[in-house]
């Protein structure tokens, strides 16, 4: 009781200590560049967002510019739709751009069904459905990434292609998480401060962490899955990500059986965050076949 007790005071006052701020002072988790204050509040922007029942959950979304669509699909845990800005900012101009709030994140409810990537695929559907007949192409960053491969295993008519970054090969315990509220609050105090304004159930955040970090604990992605995948994938990822080898990223794009490849050199896990010139330069040329 008393470590509830604690966790409550701690949500109310990092909600409460945002109020003050300008909304536009936003940021992705860890982030080590100065403020920008002028810049668009992705992820927290009402003027560009929507909501939409999927299953139990109402899930937000933002939409920008005009032309082809274009899913954005933000990392799991700690991500948000604002670590996507840059690319929002340079893919809009071309593209309609949809980027969406993983359920459990952001502005978007995390439901009470079990926490699976097909109930995320599911999610991306109901958001399609709202905006676009037509199929999409398709960006997704780590735990978007995966939810990337099931939308297009599960409904190939609805993906054109796909840029996946920091998803590969992975099978069942390859990943053992264990995140605490409490180291994530000390590794980046003003992010979930943020986060937590935002979030329609800010008391749920270790429970996300929970199903998050079940759900991927589970995950079983190999040939015979990457064999339904049918649409053109760009796989991309930095030559040292923390949670997948060179190896396996590479073994994804054999199996799956029209990929490409791509490994961006000195770079870790948030790789389109440290060298967004090299990922432009790989994702430019692949959008445009």
């Amino acid at each position: 009781m008393k470590n509830k007790i604690i966790l409550c005071f701690l949500l109310i006052s990092l909600s409460l200590s945002v109020l003050g701020q300008n909304i536009q002072r936003l940021k992705y988790f860890q982030q080590t560049t100065s403020f920008q204050v002028d810049q668009m509040p992705y992820g927290a922007n009402d003027e560009a967002g929507y909501y939409v029942k999927s299953g139990d959950a109402k899930i937000y979304y933002e939409i920008y510019g005009k032309g082809e669509p274009l899913v954005l699909l933000h990392g799991g845990i700690a991500g948000s739709t604002f670590e996507m800005s840059e690319l929002i900012d340079r893919l809009s101009p071309n593209y309609q751009v949809i980027a969406i709030s993983t359920r459990g994140h952001g502005k978007s409810e995390l439901g009470t069904e079990p926490h699976t990537y097909e109930q995320k695929a599911k999610d991306v559907i109901a958001v399609l459905d709202e905006v676009t007949k037509d199929s999409v192409t398709v960006f997704g960053f780590s735990d978007g990434g995966y939810t990337g491969y099931f939308l297009a295993g599960m409904f190939p008519e609805r993906v054109k292609k796909m840029v996946i970054l920091g998803a590969a090969e992975t099978h069942i315990g390859d990943y053992k998480m264990n995140v605490k509220v409490s180291d994530m609050m000390e590794l980046d105090k003003a992010y979930w401060a943020q986060q937590l304004s935002l979030m329609p159930e800010p008391g749920r955040l270790q429970e996300m962490f929970n199903k998050v970090s079940d759900a991927i604990s589970k995950l079983e992605i190999s040939t015979d899955f990457f064999a339904t995948i049918k649409c053109p994938v760009l796989v991309m990822a930095g030559n040292h990500d923390q949670f997948l080898s060179t190896q396996r990223v590479v073994n994804a794009s054999k199996m799956i059986p029209n990929a490409e490849l791509a490994i961006i050199p000195d770079c870790s896990h948030g790789v389109f965050l440290e060298n967004f010139p090299a990922v432009w330069a790989c994702l430019v040329p692949f959008l445009n076949e």
